[in-house]
């Protein structure tokens, strides 16, 4: 029988996905789950999307260009221009995804063999892109004591060796929820131009910044256009994951051009996802006005709930839609697949995605979860009680 690849034995599962044959199985047994494991808003998508593709009368479902509808890069530029980031339209590709303009900016800027480093916790998928690529991850550990803050800059000073090639960071977090403040990324942008890096920076949460703090784009940054490399996606904002719209942004001509035949060589993205995101693009400032209002009321229910529940420490974010926990259980795995194939109270359970999958430092997370405040507040107070519940039997 034929061998698989390295590459397609090393591949990380998800630690989000990994436990949904479990909960499929609990589902069956009849029990209702709450989901805060995944980060899929249930705020409805803008309805100029929706009805742009419904009322759409195209007769041939053709190709787009491979950086995406120039229509739509226009007007993607002009939205960034109004949020102090100063991009043309020629400095955007449209990509299938974050996560491909993710694939797309490893692509163009490292070898095999190459470093990244990032601090951790961070996006479970950056493993996987980067074993995909071949490179090598570099963590810098954060700390739930300080809200999983930005580390020392001398701390990712001693970690540059001459593999390393950019800093990869997701601002606001995921997992963490933190917001990095303009002096943090001013000291990564400081550092970047001091060793000659690359700094790419996943802004797919930017709308979603809370208590009145702003968010700072890496691209905004005076003097580090041939640096920054900017990933984001409509996935979240407009609540539209299954839309698979991204973009990767850039300055840098050398980086584009090289990102541009990756692109080329994937055809197009979606012609009618495309269409959907550039109508979303006409979203009013209110409709985030509102959402940011209702994820902060979420966000303040969970982290109180969370505080009341003995031995849970949590950090408190400024940002996205998630925080990490600290569980007193000695493995957040196994305690999460418990919690779906052998509790339930009142047929009801919870599903959290374990944070260890978050970091790439082996035994690091253990008894962490990730949970995303995705729920109605309903719901997210009724998962709190059930968590409570779960931890005072399942350490009986």
């Amino acid at each position: 029988m034929p061998n698989i690849s390295n590459k397609g034995r090393n591949m990380p599962e998800s630690p989000i996905r990994k436990l949904v044959p479990f909960a499929e199985a609990a589902v069956k047994k009849g029990k209702k789950i709450y989901q805060l494991n995944i980060g899929q808003p249930d705020i409805e998508t803008p309805k100029a999307a929706l009805d742009a593709v419904k009322n759409n009368n195209i007769e041939v479902l053709s190709y787009s260009h491979s950086a995406g509808f120039e229509s739509y890069r226009t007007k993607l530029a002009q939205y960034y221009r109004k949020n102090d980031i100063p991009v043309d339209a020629e400095d955007i590709i449209i990509t299938t995804g974050g996560s491909e303009a993710l694939m797309f900016a490893m692509g163009s800027i490292t070898d095999p063999g190459d470093e990244v480093i990032i601090p951790e916790p961070f996006y479970a998928n950056y493993n996987g892109f980067a074993t995909a690529s071949g490179v090598e991850i570099v963590p810098i550990k954060g700390s739930i004591e300080d809200n999983f803050s930005l580390p020392p800059i001398s701390e990712f000073e001693k970690l540059i060796t001459d593999k390393t090639r950019a800093i990869l960071l997701c601002n606001p977090g995921n997992p963490t929820g933190y917001l990095y403040t303009r002096e943090e990324i001013q000291q990564l942008a400081d550092l970047a131009l001091k060793h000659d890096l690359f700094i790419v920076a996943d802004e797919v949460y930017r709308e979603f910044a809370y208590d009145g703090v702003k968010h700072h784009s890496i691209m905004s940054i005076p003097g580090l256009e041939q640096n920054a490399i900017m990933v984001d996606s409509v996935s979240k904002r407009y609540s539209m994951c299954g839309a698979r719209i991204g973009c990767l942004v850039s300055k840098n001509l050398e980086v584009m051009t090289a990102a541009m035949k990756f692109a080329q060589a994937r055809l197009s993205p979606p012609t009618f996802a495309q269409i959907a995101a550039e109508a979303a693009l006409d979203t009013p400032d209110e409709y985030f006005d509102e959402v940011n209002k209702e994820y902060t009321e979420r966000r303040n229910l969970l982290i109180e709930g969370l505080d009341k529940i003995p031995g849970v420490k949590v950090a408190k974010p400024k940002g996205a839609f998630y925080c990490i926990a600290e569980l007193p259980v000695e493995n957040a795995d196994k305690f999460a697949q418990w919690l779906l194939e052998s509790f339930e109270f009142n047929k009801e359970t919870v599903m959290v995605a374990p944070a260890a999958g978050f970091y790439s430092i082996p035994n690091t997370g253990m008894n962490q979860v990730r949970i995303a405040y995705v729920l109605k507040k309903e719901n997210l107070e009724r998962a709190i009680e059930i968590l409570k519940i779960a931890l005072e039997e399942y350490n009986k």
